[in-house]
């Protein structure tokens, strides 16, 4: 059986993602908000079916193009510098074996490795998380995943990247835990956001280092 390639955005044959859509991801930046978030895309149209094709479809090819484009808007806005660790806000474990792998994470190394820093797993879901966001109620998606970070990250400054913000509850679940174990900074990027909740530039500054 021969397996065909087909675009991640309109589904046509030839390239992961083709010329067309190419363009259509660097044409559709979201408006400036103040949220503290660096986002590159609106979650709308075949940037929507892109994002979803990585997700859903197993199309891992589709992380590393979004990766590169996270590092793109970090290096525009002269914000990689401010950098120690890049991690990820991990997805369910139903949610990874469904998928075989982790999305976030998977964005994750290639922004690390194209920035040339560590990416390390300062995160964990607690026990009792009883799943992913997709699929639960708004409110439900508002109270956020609970999680705890690993120990030994006090003085990092971090970035934290995922595919998607909607709600903002997970990265700023992510956010709390990281800052509880001593983190000086937290940065957030994705890769795309909804329209209704634009957002582009964290307010996030070098910490001054003691002398």
């Amino acid at each position: 059986m021969i397996f065909e390639t087909r675009c991640a955005g309109c589904d046509r044959p030839g390239a992961a993602i083709c010329t067309t859509c190419r363009f259509a991801l660097l044409g559709q930046a979201p408006r400036a908000s103040a949220n503290d978030v660096v986002a590159v895309l609106a979650f709308t149209g075949r940037v929507r079916s892109i994002v979803l094709g990585l997700k859903y479809r197993n199309r891992r090819v589709v992380g590393r193009h979004l990766a590169g484009l996270v590092v793109n808007r970090l290096v525009e806005l002269g914000l990689h510098a401010d950098l120690d660790v890049v991690t990820w806000a991990p997805t369910s474990s139903r949610r990874r074996r469904e998928r075989g792998f982790d999305q976030g994470e998977l964005i994750a190394r290639t922004v690390a490795r194209q920035l040339g820093l560590p990416c390390r797993r300062l995160l964990e879901r607690r026990p009792d998380e009883t799943g992913a966001q997709t699929g639960k109620r708004r409110a439900e998606r508002l109270a956020g995943p609970d999680f705890v970070a690993r120990p030994s990250i006090g003085g990092l400054r971090a970035l934290v990247v995922d595919d998607v913000v909607t709600t903002g509850a997970t990265l700023e679940s992510a956010r709390r835990a990281l800052r509880a174990r001593g983190a000086d900074a937290v940065m957030i990027a994705v890769a795309a956001t909804p329209e209704r909740r634009s957002a582009d530039v964290v307010p996030f500054r070098r910490p001054m280092r003691a002398a």
